[in-house]
């Protein structure tokens, strides 16, 4: 949005747009901030009882903008009427957090998390601060006292797994995508993530486990190339190991079905640019797989 807001819109118009971006659970941090400065600013006394609304908006939107005397004005308005709210106190956490001052923020968050220990958002915040300052086993140990609480929030497993991972703890990680799938058992992605993690895990066990998952994940979304090409290398790795020669054959089938599934994709996303014509099917299919490998041999290994 760009305009002179002063001219081309009143009051009561920012107000309802304001209104209709927090409906729709957009942010629309400059725009907010711009309008707020242009039009409501001065017309606080008819906002009414979206006034506090409109202020928490403004906090948010001016912190994105890294706009901090605009932050800190509105909170201390809200801190003026609503001296022991803790909803209050976490705008005023958010804002210590932007200065920087993150053992401040960290002591209000605690202060909030005291009084009312079932409030999820002080104690999301507390493992952002710690992740941000690099703590990040003290994040891992935080975040972990939440899950015991908050067990079905979705966005705290995935937050979990990526600490886990950072911190090359595979097995952990793989325990959260698991808890996933207990919520979301139809998730693609999901199941290709957990493939992946088992995957660098290595193993035989976790390689049968990774191909089990990829498959899945292929079957829910046909489409899922990162899913096949994961697939092709665990195939590559059973055909090249010690397990059983039914184990080994079967892998190999599964090699080839997935190599002209890799192959339909391709030509389907690169019509323009096909593999070059071989002296049987085979050859045409490892062609795709060494422009996607980058010149790989674990199609050749397998045709032979």
């Amino acid at each position: 949005m760009s305009c002179n807001y002063e001219a081309e819109m009143s009051w009561s118009d920012a107000r309802n747009l304001f209104r209709k971006w927090r409906d729709d659970n957009e942010r629309k941090s400059s725009n907010v901030v711009q309008l707020w400065d242009a039009v409501l600013s001065g017309k606080q006394n008819k906002l009414g009882n979206e006034r506090h609304l409109i202020l928490e908006q403004v906090i948010i939107a001016a912190l994105d903008c890294n706009r901090i005397e605009t932050a800190e004005h509105c909170v201390s308005i809200l801190s003026a009427e609503f001296p022991g709210s803790l909803r209050v106190q976490k705008y005023r956490s958010m804002l210590l957090e932007a200065l920087e001052r993150y053992d401040d923020a960290l002591d209000e968050l605690e202060h909030i998390i005291r009084k009312d220990e079932t409030n999820a958002a002080p104690r999301k915040r507390k493992v952002a601060i710690l992740k941000t300052q690099g703590r990040t086993a003290e994040a891992i140990r935080e975040l972990c006292e939440y899950m015991k609480i908050f067990m079905s929030d979705q966005e705290g497993w995935h937050e979990l797994c990526n600490l886990y991972m950072a911190e090359g703890e595979y097995a952990k990680a793989s325990f959260c995508m698991e808890e996933l799938l207990l919520h979301n058992p139809h998730s693609h992605l999901i199941h290709q993530r957990l493939a992946d993690i088992r995957y660098t895990m290595g193993g035989v066990e976790n390689i049968e486990m990774a191909k089990t998952h990829y498959c899945k994940a292929v079957k829910l979304n046909g489409d899922n190339l990162r899913a096949l090409y994961g697939l092709l290398l665990c195939c590559g790795h059973i055909c090249n190991s010690k397990a059983i020669i039914m184990k080994r054959k079967e892998a190999q089938k599964l090699a080839q079905w997935t190599m002209a599934q890799i192959q339909s994709r391709t030509l389907a996303y690169f019509p323009d640019d096909p593999p070059r014509t071989g002296t049987n099917e085979d050859e045409s299919l490892l062609q795709v797989l060494e422009q996607a490998f980058g010149g790989l041999d674990v199609g050749k290994q397998l045709a032979n």
